[in-house]
């Protein structure tokens, strides 16, 4: 079966399907390797979905903490991974410097979202710590602080991000903490900023779609002043708060922090208006 048809068939099954977002222009920010999926999710409900990709991946400026991390892999009683981006980064780091990816799976493994998640299944490993709620703040209560005190985590991740996980496991007792940044994400290099800004301007995008506070952030430095109502679909509470301090009017937030839990609001939100 086709990507398109799985998707379609996922759709219909899902109550997505139809034209509950007909005419609808929407916005799509995610890297153009990951928004296959949202789009076609929007585009299955009849939306004219607008793909402006505002980050990249890249390597980060240094892999010398990865690198340091991996050579002393045993020393670390867990590995938390924040995305599926960080696990790929990972992995092929592992593998070009002749580590078995296998040498993972000694370790307890927790993963924040269901994406992450998968990914980590797909290498054949088990995941022993998923919290509830999509953010990094909630791994250390699924943990537990009896599993955290004196434990050694390595966190492999975005060269830029928030510093709330590991300031939250030293402050219950963690041994040791080692965030290694595994990738960058960056703006592309080139847009179509001005053209989007005047879409905007007039009217003609009914809302634009973020999945993390660096497609926000790269979007308003692409794009420019942010025409004052223009509404945001966003994926979960921290998105959301950049997304406002931006100058977007948020609009949609759903309750699961998953690219299909927003694309089943954004269709709940169009058909009930």
């Amino acid at each position: 079966m086709s990507a398109e048809r799985k998707m379609s068939a996922e759709a219909n099954r899902a109550g997505w399907a139809g034209d509950r977002l007909a005419g609808v222009r929407i916005v799509v920010t995610r890297a153009r390797g990951s928004a296959a999926k949202f789009t076609r999710l929007l585009r299955a409900m009849g939306a004219e979905v607008i793909e402006f990709p505002t980050i990249e991946l890249a390597p980060p400026d240094s892999y010398d903490a990865l690198d340091a991390a991996l050579g002393r892999l045993d020393s670390f009683d867990w590995i938390i991974f924040t995305s599926a981006n960080g696990v790929d980064a990972v992995v092929n780091r592992m593998r070009s410097g002749g580590i078995p990816t296998t040498a993972i799976a000694a370790h307890r493994i927790a993963a924040i979202g269901p994406a992450t998640a998968r990914r980590v299944r797909t290498l054949g490993l088990e995941v022993a710590a998923m919290p509830g709620e999509y953010r990094a703040e909630a791994i250390a209560s699924t943990i537990g602080a009896d599993a955290i005190a004196g434990a050694r985590f390595l966190i492999p991740r975005a060269q830029v991000a928030r510093a709330a996980l590991p300031d939250i496991l030293r402050e219950a007792g963690a041994a040791e903490v080692v965030v290694a940044p595994a990738y960058r994400t960056i703006a592309p290099a080139a847009s179509n900023g001005a053209a989007m800004r005047s879409r905007l301007a007039t009217g003609d995008i009914a809302i634009v779609t973020f999945t993390s506070s660096s497609t926000v952030d790269n979007f308003v430095s692409m794009v420019g002043t942010i025409p004052a109502g223009t509404r945001a679909a966003v994926i979960g509470p921290i998105t959301a708060d950049t997304a406002r301090n931006r100058g977007f009017d948020v609009v949609i937030c759903p309750v699961d922090y998953t690219v299909p839990a927003l694309a089943a609001a954004i269709g709940d939100y169009f058909a009930a208006r």
